[in-house]
């Protein structure tokens, strides 16, 4: 199987990915043409449950789960990816924004050290950096938020990924952390779980009507 990477992206003001409404849009780059393209691409289906931590232990907050989509498009060792998310429950209060929300992710592998893969992130949040194995199958990405108001509960994000492409499974931990003098506080955190979906051709119709 071709080297795969996914997003998670966060992809997400990452208040999208677990609490707290960010005022930076989400950019999604616009082209004129609609076009096939040549990448791989896979896609990724599944579901996020979300914990925010209070007085030193992570409690649950059903609230703020939701259900996303990923579609990635690879090209050697540059990928693109959107991300659309979908929040269901319904004592969401808004204030990671709206309950429907999409996100850009670009990732590019520039060096190898050690028999570590070493990567930059460019997206509708900002830059990043990240590092993973060179088969993809556990990464971890880095992303600190530009310039943070004061009231701001967190600074940092971190998203560790387990691949298991034999299983078609993604396991995923979004952190959102308040870093302050090299110390880290947790503010929120997403456990990930998604499907892998990949362009096939199938035998028959894969479902009929029941009469």
């Amino acid at each position: 199987m071709n080297k795969l990477i996914s997003f998670s992206v966060a992809l997400l003001s990452f208040s999208l990915l677990a609490g707290c409404q960010s005022t930076a849009p989400v950019v999604i780059p616009l082209r004129a043409s609609l076009e096939q393209t040549e990448a791989y691409t896979i896609i990724w289906n599944g579901i996020s449950k979300a914990y925010r931590y209070e007085n030193g232990q992570w409690v649950r907050a059903e609230e703020y789960d939701y259900q996303f989509d990923v579609i990635q498009q690879r090209e050697t060792n540059h990928w693109k990816s959107v991300k659309s998310l979908h929040r269901l429950h319904p004592d969401y209060d808004g204030k990671a924004g709206p309950r429907d929300q999409a996100m850009y992710f670009e990732v590019r592998y520039q060096q190898l050290t050690g028999g570590v893969v070493q990567s930059t992130i460019e997206s509708s949040l900002g830059g990043g950096t990240g590092t993973s194995d060179e088969e993809f199958r556990e990464a971890v990405l880095t992303m600190y938020v530009p310039n943070p108001s004061r009231w701001m509960p967190y600074n940092k994000l971190r998203i560790s990924q387990k691949y298991d492409y034999e299983g078609g499974i993604l396991t995923e931990t979004v952190e959102l952390i308040d870093e302050q003098n090299g110390q880290e506080t947790p503010f929120m955190k997403n456990e990930e779980i998604a499907h892998i979906f990949v362009k096939s051709r199938l035998e028959k119709a894969p479902t009929t009507f029941q009469r």
